[in-house]
Protein backbone atom coordinates (compact mmCIF):
# COMPACT_ATOMS: atom_id res chain seq x y z
CA UNK A 1 0.00 0.00 0.00
CA UNK A 2 2.63 2.22 0.96
CA UNK A 3 4.02 2.37 -3.15
CA UNK A 4 1.12 3.42 -4.09
CA UNK A 5 0.51 6.20 -1.93
CA UNK A 6 4.57 6.89 -3.35
CA UNK A 7 3.28 6.11 -6.84
CA UNK A 8 0.12 8.65 -6.97
CA UNK A 9 2.59 11.46 -5.85
CA UNK A 10 5.35 10.95 -8.16
CA UNK A 11 3.13 10.45 -11.41
CA UNK A 12 1.87 14.39 -11.65
CA UNK A 13 5.14 15.16 -11.79
CA UNK A 14 6.73 12.98 -14.08
CA UNK A 15 3.45 13.36 -17.03
CA UNK A 16 3.93 17.03 -16.27
CA UNK A 17 7.81 16.71 -16.84
CA UNK A 18 6.75 14.20 -20.39
CA UNK A 19 4.32 16.69 -21.36
CA UNK A 20 6.96 19.45 -20.94
CA UNK A 21 9.09 17.04 -23.54
CA UNK A 22 6.62 16.55 -25.92
CA UNK A 23 6.30 20.09 -26.52
CA UNK A 24 10.18 20.88 -26.22
CA UNK A 25 10.82 18.18 -28.85
CA UNK A 26 7.92 19.20 -31.24
CA UNK A 27 9.13 22.87 -31.31
CA UNK A 28 12.48 21.61 -32.28
CA UNK A 29 11.44 19.78 -34.87
CA UNK A 30 8.38 22.17 -35.96
CA UNK A 31 11.48 24.26 -36.82
CA UNK A 32 14.82 22.52 -38.12
CA UNK A 33 13.10 20.69 -40.06
CA UNK A 34 11.17 23.04 -42.43
CA UNK A 35 14.93 24.97 -41.82
CA UNK A 36 16.95 21.77 -43.74
CA UNK A 37 13.84 21.46 -45.94
CA UNK A 38 13.89 25.18 -47.30
CA UNK A 39 17.81 25.01 -47.30
CA UNK A 40 17.34 22.20 -49.97
CA UNK A 41 15.05 23.94 -51.42
CA UNK A 42 17.20 26.63 -52.17
CA UNK A 43 20.49 24.67 -53.02
CA UNK A 44 18.31 23.11 -55.87
CA UNK A 45 17.25 25.97 -57.00
CA UNK A 46 20.38 28.37 -56.67
CA UNK A 47 23.27 25.90 -55.84
CA UNK A 48 25.71 25.73 -53.00
CA UNK A 49 26.72 28.78 -51.61
CA UNK A 50 25.97 31.26 -48.97
CA UNK A 51 22.46 32.38 -50.03
CA UNK A 52 21.81 28.33 -48.96
CA UNK A 53 23.90 28.55 -45.75
CA UNK A 54 21.94 31.74 -44.45
CA UNK A 55 18.57 29.91 -45.17
CA UNK A 56 19.05 27.07 -43.34
CA UNK A 57 19.20 29.57 -40.43
CA UNK A 58 16.78 32.07 -41.41
CA UNK A 59 13.84 30.57 -39.99
CA UNK A 60 14.87 29.02 -37.05
CA UNK A 61 16.61 33.03 -36.49
CA UNK A 62 12.82 34.17 -36.86
CA UNK A 63 11.37 31.57 -34.37
CA UNK A 64 14.06 31.96 -32.01
CA UNK A 65 13.69 35.89 -32.14
CA UNK A 66 9.82 35.52 -31.82
CA UNK A 67 10.11 33.34 -28.19
CA UNK A 68 12.89 34.43 -26.86
CA UNK A 69 10.80 37.10 -24.70
CA UNK A 70 9.18 34.71 -23.56
CA UNK A 71 11.60 32.84 -22.04
CA UNK A 72 13.88 35.72 -20.61
CA UNK A 73 16.48 36.22 -23.45
CA UNK A 74 16.86 39.18 -25.74
CA UNK A 75 15.50 39.00 -29.66
CA UNK A 76 19.54 39.85 -30.49
CA UNK A 77 20.22 35.93 -28.84
CA UNK A 78 18.55 34.92 -32.31
CA UNK A 79 21.83 35.74 -33.95
CA UNK A 80 23.85 32.99 -32.06
CA UNK A 81 22.39 31.26 -35.12
CA UNK A 82 25.25 32.31 -37.19
CA UNK A 83 28.38 31.79 -35.07
CA UNK A 84 26.77 27.86 -33.63
CA UNK A 85 25.33 27.79 -30.80
CA UNK A 86 22.01 29.09 -31.76
CA UNK A 87 20.37 25.15 -31.37
CA UNK A 88 21.49 24.88 -27.55
CA UNK A 89 19.98 28.50 -26.75
CA UNK A 90 16.85 27.24 -28.91
CA UNK A 91 16.63 24.39 -26.92
CA UNK A 92 16.39 26.22 -23.75
CA UNK A 93 13.90 28.54 -25.03
CA UNK A 94 12.02 25.69 -26.29
CA UNK A 95 11.97 24.21 -22.95
CA UNK A 96 11.12 27.07 -21.33
CA UNK A 97 8.89 27.96 -23.32
CA UNK A 98 7.00 24.41 -22.72
CA UNK A 99 6.08 25.44 -19.24
CA UNK A 100 4.42 28.65 -20.36
CA UNK A 101 2.86 30.73 -18.82
CA UNK A 102 4.90 29.97 -15.50
CA UNK A 103 8.29 29.60 -14.97
CA UNK A 104 10.25 27.63 -12.89
CA UNK A 105 13.61 29.91 -13.47
CA UNK A 106 14.22 33.54 -11.61
CA UNK A 107 13.04 36.44 -14.22
CA UNK A 108 15.44 39.08 -14.82
CA UNK A 109 15.73 42.70 -13.29
CA UNK A 110 13.67 44.00 -15.68
CA UNK A 111 10.49 41.38 -15.79
CA UNK A 112 10.08 41.15 -11.93
CA UNK A 113 7.11 43.87 -11.88
CA UNK A 114 5.50 41.47 -14.20
CA UNK A 115 6.15 38.44 -12.49
CA UNK A 116 3.95 36.89 -9.64
CA UNK A 117 5.10 34.01 -7.43
CA UNK A 118 2.31 31.06 -7.90
CA UNK A 119 0.15 29.85 -5.19
CA UNK A 120 -0.99 27.38 -7.21
CA UNK A 121 -0.34 23.79 -5.22
CA UNK A 122 0.35 21.84 -9.57
CA UNK A 123 2.75 24.57 -9.58
CA UNK A 124 4.19 25.62 -6.09
CA UNK A 125 7.70 27.34 -6.73
CA UNK A 126 7.08 28.57 -10.06
CA UNK A 127 6.39 32.00 -11.31
CA UNK A 128 3.67 33.17 -13.30
CA UNK A 129 3.61 35.96 -15.98
CA UNK A 130 0.54 38.47 -15.43
CA UNK A 131 1.01 40.81 -18.19
CA UNK A 132 1.96 40.04 -22.12
CA UNK A 133 5.65 40.33 -23.09
CA UNK A 134 5.36 42.25 -25.66
CA UNK A 135 5.72 45.91 -25.08
CA UNK A 136 2.26 46.71 -26.62
CA UNK A 137 -0.62 46.21 -24.58
CA UNK A 138 -3.82 44.45 -25.97
CA UNK A 139 -6.64 46.82 -26.07
CA UNK A 140 -10.12 46.28 -27.62
CA UNK A 141 -11.12 47.59 -31.01
CA UNK A 142 -13.63 50.18 -29.93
Amino acid sequence: MPTEAVAARVSPDRRARRVRMIRTVALLVGVVVPSFILRELIEARFGRGPVADLSAVAMPMAATAWLAPYASYRRRDALLWLVGPGLYFFAVIAWRVALSPYRDWSPRPEEKPRMRWSRDPEHAGTWYLTEPASGTRHTSSR
